[in-house]
């Protein structure tokens, strides 16, 4: 859903209890997405140096925290994630500032606080141009 130039992507159908794989890929992708984009994260990335460290970091919690709650063992999950038990147990216990923040977002969606918002300062003018697009070959069209 679009409001004015910000896009805002709807996370209340999110599974907080994925039964299957592609519901804990989805939790996992809300989970990412909504933890990288809070302010207080952005302000945390803001230096290179730490962006990647931070990415990453947040990426693992995530996909442990998603499979976790679709019931996977930590073995499981560290196998899936090619971490080792330590570092999951560490994002799942909080241990980790990664692990603290996306435990965070889980609880934001689970009670439907969470929302994403992206700015798109083009989005209306990539509107306008798209629409000019299609009455020109509308026009072409009709002419063939």
């Amino acid at each position: 859903m679009s409001a004015g130039n910000h896009l805002e992507v709807d996370v209340t159908s999110i599974p907080v209890k994925p039964a299957s794989a592609k519901e804990v890929r989805e939790l996992e992708i809300a989970l990412i997405i909504g933890t990288l984009l809070r302010p207080d994260v952005i302000q945390e990335i803001l230096h290179p140096r730490e962006f990647t460290t931070w990415v990453d970091s947040l990426a693992v919690a995530a996909g442990a925290l998603a499979r976790e709650k679709a019931g996977y063992t930590v073995a499981k999950i560290a196998e899936e994630l090619g971490r080792s038990e330590t570092t999951i147990r560490n994002h799942l216990q909080g241990k980790t500032k990664a692990g603290q923040l996306v435990r965070e977002t889980y609880d934001m969606i689970k009670t439907g606080k969470l929302k994403i918002t992206i700015p798109t300062p083009e989005c209306e003018e990539t509107k306008k141009k798209l629409e000019t697009v299609k009455t020109t070959l509308k026009e072409l069209l009709e002419k063939l």
